[in-house]
C-alpha cells in the first residue's frame, strides 16, 4: 500500500506539527494572557483612582469643615469679646477664652494636614492675629473702662484684621480644592486613555484565535474534500496533507483506505468484465441456436415445441440483457468514465432520450409534457443521457396504459432541479429506502411481463451522487397519486448568464 509522502517543513510552519490539544492549548493562552493582563492593569488603574480619588474627597471634607468651624468660632469669639468690653461679665470672658482655644485648636490641624506651605504661613498669621487678641483684649479691659475706645478702636481692627486673615486662608483652600479636583480630572483622563488603549487588545486576540481557528480547521476541512472524493468513488487521487499528528494519522488511515478500496474496485470491475465475457459467448451459441429452432431453419416444430421455443428465445434474451446492465453498471461504478465534462443544453439531451424511447411511449400510448427553461448544465453529458433514460424508463414501466409523464427543468441558486412525474401506482414508505439498492426490485406493475435488472435507480443514485447532485422521491402509494422524481444538479445557468 502507498504510504503518505513525508515533506519537509519549513521552520516558520514548525506550530503545524503540533498536536491538536497542545495547538488549542496555545491558541487559547495566547488569546487569554494578553486579555487577563489587560483586565488586571486596568483593574489596579481603576483601584489606584478609586483610592486617591476617596482620599482627596476626605481631604476636601476636612478642609471645608475645618474652614467653616473656624468661621463659626471666630465669629462666636468676636461677638464674646464684644459684650465682655460692655458687661464685664466674667462668664463672656471665659466664653472668649474657649473660642480662642477652639480656633487655636482647628487652625493647629490646618498646620498639620497641609503640606502647602503659603497656606501654612497664612494660618500662622491667623494664629498670631487670635493669640494678640487673647493677650490684650482682656487684661486692657479690665484696667480701663468699658467706653475707653483707645480699647475698642485696637480690638475691632485686630478682629478686621483676622476677618482678612480667613479670608486668604479660605481663598487659598478653595484653590487648593480646585487643585486636587483638577489633579484628579487628569488621572481619571489618563485612566480613560489607557483602559481605551488597552482595548486594542481585544481584536488582536481575536486575530490570534481567527489564526488558530484557521490552523486548526483548515486541515480538517482537507480532510472533508478528501473523504467526500472517497464517497464520490475518486480512488486515484492520493491523500496528502499537512497537519498535527492526529490530522496525520487520520490522513494515513483514509490513505489505507482509499488504495484498498481503489484495489477492490479493479477486482470487482475486471471480475465482472470477465464473467460477462464468459457468459456472453456460451449465450451466444444458445441464442443462435435458439433462434434457428424458432425460424425452423432446421424443420418444422409441433405447436408446443414452437411455445418452448419462443420460451426460450424470450429467456435468453432477458438473460442478455440483464449482463448488458451489468456492464453498463460496472462502467458507470468506473471512477474514470466521470472526467470529461462539457457545456450541453439539457432540452437536447431530454429530447435526444425521448426519441431512443419513442417504441416504448407508443407500445403504452404515453403522453409526454416537456415543461423546459433552456437550461445549460456543464457536466458529462453521457452520464446525464444515462441518468435521464433511466428515470424515465422506470416511469414509462410503472405508467398506465395513455398516461401523462411530466418531465421539468428549472434553475434554483445556480443548480438544475430536474422533475420526472408518472401517474403510476406510488412507491409504499416502506420501498422508498430500498429503491437505490443494487439488484432490488419492487412490485412489478400489472401489465409488465418482464422483470428487471433492478439497477436503474442504483445507477442513477451513484451517478448523481459522483456529479455532487442529490435526489429525491415524492410518492404516495395510499393515495395512488404516481411518483415524482426530482433531482439537482450543479453548475448550471440560464441562456442570458451563457450570452
Amino acid at each position: 500500500m502507498k504510504l503518505i509522502k513525508a515533506k519537509k517543513h519549513p521552520k516558520h510552519l514548525s506550530i503545524l506539527n503540533l498536536s491538536i490539544r497542545s495547538l488549542t492549548l496555545l491558541g487559547f493562552s495566547l488569546v487569554a494572557i494578553p486579555l487577563v493582563i489587560s483586565l488586571l492593569f486596568g483593574a489596579s488603574q481603576v483601584n489606584t483612582l478609586a483610592k486617591d480619588s476617596e482620599e482627596a474627597i476626605i481631604d476636601v471634607k476636612k478642609i471645608l469643615d475645618s474652614l467653616q468651624m473656624l468661621k463659626s468660632s471666630q465669629i462666636k469669639m468676636e461677638r464674646s469679646a464684644a459684650q465682655y468690653l460692655v458687661l464685664r461679665d466674667a462668664a463672656l470672658a471665659k466664653s472668649y477664652l474657649n473660642q480662642s482655644q477652639q480656633i487655636l485648636m482647628v487652625t493647629q490641624k490646618f498646620i498639620v494636614a497641609s503640606s502647602d506651605e503659603e497656606l501654612q504661613k497664612l494660618v500662622e498669621t491667623y494664629v498670631d492675629t487670635v493669640t494678640y487678641l487673647v493677650k490684650v483684649t482682656i487684661p486692657n479691659a479690665e484696667k480701663k473702662p468699658s467706653n475707653d475706645v483707645d480699647i475698642l478702636q485696637p480690638i475691632q481692627e485686630k478682629f478686621n484684621l483676622l476677618t482678612e486673615n480667613y479670608e486668604q486662608i479660605s481663598r487659598h483652600s478653595n484653590v487648593l480644592n480646585a487643585q486636587q479636583v483638577n489633579r484628579i480630572k487628569q488621572a481619571a483622563q489618563a485612566t480613560r486613555d489607557i483602559m481605551i488603549r488597552s482595548l486594542v487588545i481585544i481584536p488582536v486576540s481575536l486575530l490570534i484565535a481567527a489564526v488558530f481557528i484557521f490552523l486548526i480547521t483548515t486541515p480538517l476541512k482537507r480532510l472533508t474534500k478528501s473523504i467526500l472524493r472517497l464517497q464520490q468513488g475518486q480512488f486515484d487521487k492520493e491523500i496528502q496533507l499537512i497537519g498535527s499528528p492526529e490530522i496525520q494519522e487520520i490522513a494515513q488511515a483514509l490513505e489505507n483506505m482509499r488504495t484498498r478500496l481503489h484495489a477492490l474496485e479493479l477486482q470487482k470491475s475486471s471480475f465482472i468484465r470477465h464473467i460477462s465475457h464468459e457468459l456472453k459467448t456460451p449465450l451466444a451459441a444458445i441464442r443462435e441456436g435458439t433462434e434457428l429452432l424458432y425460424d425452423h431453419s432446421v424443420g418444422e416444430l409441433n405447436a408446443e415445441q414452437q411455445e418452448i421455443s419462443h420460451i426460450i428465445k424470450k429467456s435468453v434474451f432477458r438473460l442478455q440483457k440483464h449482463i448488458e446492465n451489468l456492464l453498463d453498471f460496472n462502467i458507470v461504478l468506473d471512477s474514470t468514465s466521470l472526467q470529461d465534462s462539457e457545456q450541453m443544453l439539457i432540452d437536447d439531451t431530454i429530447t435526444q432520450v425521448l426519441s431512443d424511447r419513442k417504441l416504448d411511449i407508443k407500445r403504452k400510448k404515453i403522453n409526454i409534457k416537456r415543461q423546459l427553461s433552456s437550461i445549460y448544465l456543464v457536466s458529462n453529458c453521457k452520464q446525464i443521457a444515462v441518468i435521464i433514460d433511466n428515470l424515465l424508463s422506470n416511469a414509462i414501466k410503472y405508467s398506465p396504459n395513455e398516461g401523462v409523464i411530466v418531465i421539468s427543468t428549472i434553475i434554483q441558486e445556480g443548480q438544475l432541479l430536474l422533475t420526472v412525474s408518472d401517474q403510476g401506482m406510488g412507491i409504499s414508505d416502506e420501498h422508498q429506502s430500498k429503491v437505490f439498492d443494487a439488484f432490488f426490485q419492487g412490485p412489478p406493475p400489472a401489465d409488465s411481463h418482464v422483470k428487471s435488472s433492478g439497477l436503474g435507480l442504483t445507477i442513477v443514485k451513484e451517478l448523481i451522487l459522483r456529479l455532487n447532485g442529490h435526489i429525491a422521491i415524492i410518492s404516495n402509494q395510499k393515495q395512488q397519486a404516481g411518483t415524482k422524481i426530482k433531482i439537482t444538479l450543479p453548475r448550471a445557468f440560464t441562456q442570458k448568464e451563457h450570452d
